[in-house]
């Protein structure tokens, strides 16, 4: 059983930037493929970010394509969203996800693990 804990998020003013973390704990964390989405208020949740469980793969919502990084760090259990120029649309909870299994996902229903969630709020 992996558990997950995202940390990070806050209340910005548009265009500043975030890092968004996610601590891992309970399984071999490298074995996992990560992935971050987020859930605006009144909306579905969406894919924001994915990464390989080597880090050599990546893959992002065009919403945030160029505003954002994921990058992971296998011996610190821990994966990671930068996210640039934050805007309001941005408003949302993020959660990390892990999944047993190789490749880039993009789905939830892909997805073994959820974290709790990491409230992001940006202000215009």
């Amino acid at each position: 059983q992996v558990q997950l804990v995202e940390s990070g998020g806050g209340l910005v003013q548009a265009g500043d930037s975030l890092r968004l973390s996610c601590a891992a704990s309970g399984g071999t964390f490298s074995m996992y493929a990560m992935g971050w989405f987020r859930q605006a208020p009144g909306k579905e949740r969406e894919f924001a970010a994915a990464i390989s469980r080597t880090g050599y793969s990546i893959y992002y919502a065009d919403s945030l394509k160029g505003r954002a990084t994921i990058s992971r760090d296998n011996a610190k259990n821990t994966v990671y969203l930068q996210m640039n120029s934050l805007k309001p649309e941005d408003t949302a909870v993020y959660y990390c996800a892990a999944a047993a299994r190789r490749g880039i996902l993009a789905k939830g229903n892909e997805y073994d693990y959820w974290g709790q969630g990491t409230q992001v709020t940006v202000s215009s």
